[in-house]
This record gives structure tokens, C-alpha cells and sequence, in this order.
């Protein structure tokens, strides 16, 4: 067996980050980007005021000082003429500041009367003018890689970009296998069970920027998964979900084996998930998933999400960790690295008492995997521990 960190170091090994596509802003949301964006115009393009009021010089506000009104500024288009001494244009937020002008002063200290303006009290100290370029200049970029959140697509929007160059969504296919499965709506018989593991899988892939495809269940013979893996062709990552142990229904390894697979890995010192395989198929990485279902989803989420992540050209890095007290104490831990269904609450981490990895319930109500490391001796409460969140709705 090896450790998680080399696990991931040879799974890191069999992908690359995929080719760059373009796409129209209104559906870049969550993607990554994979070229710099460049702004094509200032922003904002011209001095525009900052507030609602009236567009002076500056030199002359003064408690008491008198402006003839000539013209308005509303916000889209500027006051043409020009602004002498003495003078005043009615101005709005985001209007251009008219030629002559280099303050505004906002309209709580003005009193009009038909074409004057007075300012009234002490006006504050101004000038209510947005600079040119103040937010961003023609030629400056937003550096990739990064996954665009809303905020972004406004920036990139302001740039003028009405599409930007992303990386290509991964294409995962998942394929379960094993004569005890059946799919969700279907009546199974009295020895067998839901296939639950791949729904799972698909929302956390898909989470991540993948596009996840769902395949027929393969069942407990050779030529049957043998045209499971034939259906994932094509896909840039192939999971099977089951049949990766030593059983004499396990067939996963040899099927992949006899179609070419070059393995990089079989098992990994971790709980749960020990019966890991991975390796290059074809064109394809490969990646074999323990059957049951909190190993396969807690595998998912230590191995999967990062390579989803080096795919969009994220970078190689392990899910990153936070840090909380123990809400009670905990036993040793064994040998192996132990990744535990826990609840963050107000005193810090709590695992659940059962940790059984085929229990869904529990793993529906965790928010938090507490990481034990190897041979990781009893920890009290209150000591400081390493988890991995899980995503909540």
C-alpha cells in the first residue's frame, strides 16, 4: 500500500490540464479561466461624478457662494458646452464631468431657486469625481488561472469582453459495477441494493467544473464490464465504482488489465478506501473506487476533486485542510490514515460515534472530515485537529 500523499502525486502524474475554449460571458459562471483577460477600455472612461449634484469649479465652493445653472448631465450623456466661472451644470451619478468643471458638489448643500444655485452650510471637502481609469486601465488583465465568481463576470463585462477563453470541462464517465446493484426507481430483487454512489460522485465532479456521465451498470461478468469500459471511450477520466478488491467477483483490474491499462497504484493506506486503483487506459486516466458508498464518495472528494482541479489547469494540489478544536476526546488511531465523518459545532469537531462506511445516513449529516494520521495516538478535547469541509447546501 502507499500513502495518500503518493497516491496523489501518481494520480497528479497521468493528467495534464486540458486545451482552452472560448465562451460567451453569460455562461462562464464557475468556469476557470485560461488565458488572461485584457480590458479594452478605461473604467470608468472619463471623470464622472461620484454623486448626485451640481458640477463646479472647484476653487470657487465657499459656504454662500452662487452658481447660474446651464445645463443638466444625466448619466449616459454629457453636457456638451463648456463651464465658466460662476457656473453650474446639474449632474447625476455616472455622468461625464463636463469640460471646465473638477468638483461636484452634492445636492444636500445646495439650495436651487429656478436657474441659481446656493451653496448652503459648509460643504464637505469633495470632490465627488471618479478619475478616469480609477477602477481599471485599457491593457490591464485578470490573470488566469481562476474559477470566475459573479464578481468577475462583472469586471470582465466592464472590460467590454463579451466571451473569454476557458479551460474545457472534463469529461468523467462513472461506471458501476456489480450484480447487487440496481438504479434508483427500479424494483430490486431480494438480495439486492439501490446504486447510490454515483450520484454522489457526479454532483461533487460537477461541482468541480466536470461534466459527468452516468453509465449502465456493469454486472459481475467479464464481457458485461468489458463493454462498460467500451461505453467510457472517449472520456478524458474514467471511475469505476466496486469490483477494485481481490474478490473473486472483482473484476475491475484484470478487465482493465487485459484491455491495456497501465496501473500507477493499487491500494492506499487510508479508512476508509484501502481498494484505490488508478492508472492510464487508452486515452483515458482511470481511477477505481472502493464500492462502498461513503469510501467511494470520501475518495471522491480526497482524490477525485483534485485532479478535476489540475484538469481546468488549477494547479496539483491536495484538497486543502482547515484546522478545529476536538469537541471530545478520541481513541489511537491504527495504522492507516483515517478520514472521519464528523459535525463542526460551536465546541469544534465531533465524530460520529459509528463509522462504518456503509452508512449514507452519517455521511449526510457530516459537514467535516477529521483526518487522522497513521498510528496518530489518543487526542483529548480541545487539541487541535486537521479536517477536510464538506460542502453543505
Amino acid at each position: 500500500m502507499i500513502s495518500v500523499a503518493e497516491a496523489l502525486e501518481r494520480l497528479f502524474a497521468l493528467v495534464a490540464p486540458l486545451e482552452p475554449e472560448t465562451v460567451p460571458l453569460r455562461v462562464a459562471a464557475g468556469r476557470v479561466l485560461a488565458e488572461d483577460a485584457t480590458a479594452l477600455r478605461d473604467q470608468p472612461p472619463f471623470p464622472a461624478s461620484a454623486m448626485d449634484g451640481y458640477a463646479v469649479r472647484g476653487d470657487a465652493v465657499a459656504p454662500g457662494a452662487r452658481f447660474t445653472v446651464i445645463g443638466e448631465a444625466p448619466a449616459g450623456r454629457r453636457f456638451a458646452g463648456r463651464v465658466g466661472s460662476g457656473e453650474a451644470v446639474r449632474i447625476f451619478t455616472g455622468a461625464p464631468m463636463p469640460e471646465g468643471t473638477d468638483r461636484v458638489v452634492i445636492q444636500e448643500d445646495v439650495t436651487r431657486e429656478g436657474d441659481m444655485a446656493t451653496v448652503t452650510g459648509t460643504p464637505g471637502p469633495g470632490p465627488h469625481v471618479r478619475p478616469a481609469g480609477a477602477d481599471f486601465r485599457a491593457g490591464d488583465r485578470v490573470a488566469a488561472p481562476r474559477r470566475l465568481s459573479a464578481a468577475d463576470l462583472a469586471l470582465l463585462a466592464a472590460m467590454n469582453l463579451p466571451e473569454v477563453r476557458v479551460t474545457r470541462r472534463p469529461s468523467v464517465a462513472i461506471l458501476s459495477t456489480g450484480d447487487e446493484l440496481v438504479m434508483p426507481g427500479e424494483a430490486p430483487g431480494d438480495d439486492q441494493i439501490v446504486a447510490s454512489n454515483v450520484f454522489a460522485l457526479a454532483a461533487l465532479l460537477e461541482a468541480e467544473g466536470a461534466e459527468a456521465r452516468i453509465l449502465p451498470i456493469a454486472r459481475d461478468t467479464e464481457s458485461s464490464l468489458r463493454a462498460g469500459l467500451q461505453l467510457a471511450q472517449g472520456a478524458d477520466l474514467i471511475l469505476t465504482v466496486g469490483g477494485a478488491s481481490v474478490g473473486d467477483h472483482d473484476l475491475v483490474a484484470p478487465v482493465a488489465a487485459a484491455l491495456g491499462m497501465d496501473t500507477a497504484f493499487y491500494k492506499v493506506a487510508m479508512r476508509p478506501g484501502k481498494p484505490l486503483m488508478a492508472g492510464r487506459l487508452g486515452a483515458s486516466a482511470m481511477i477505481g473506487l472502493p464500492g462502498n458508498p461513503v469510501s467511494a464518495i470520501v475518495c471522491g472528494t480526497v482524490f477525485v476533486a483534485p485532479v478535476i482541479r489540475k484538469m481546468l489547469g488549477l494547479g496539483a494540489a491536495p484538497a486543502p485542510r482547515l484546522t478545529a478544536p476536538l469537541a471530545r476526546d478520541i481513541a489511537a488511531n491504527g495504522p492507516r490514515e483515517h478520514y472521519m465523518r464528523a459535525r463542526l459545532g460551536p465546541e469544534g469537531l465531533e465524530p460520529f460515534a459509528s463509522q462504518d462506511s456503509a452508512l449514507l445516513s452519517l455521511m449526510a449529516e457530516a459537514d467535516a472530515l477529521l483526518i487522522r494520521p497513521p498510528s496518530d495516538g489518543p487526542r483529548a478535547a480541545g487539541e487541535t485537529v486537521e479536517y477536510l469541509p464538506l460542502p453543505r447546501p
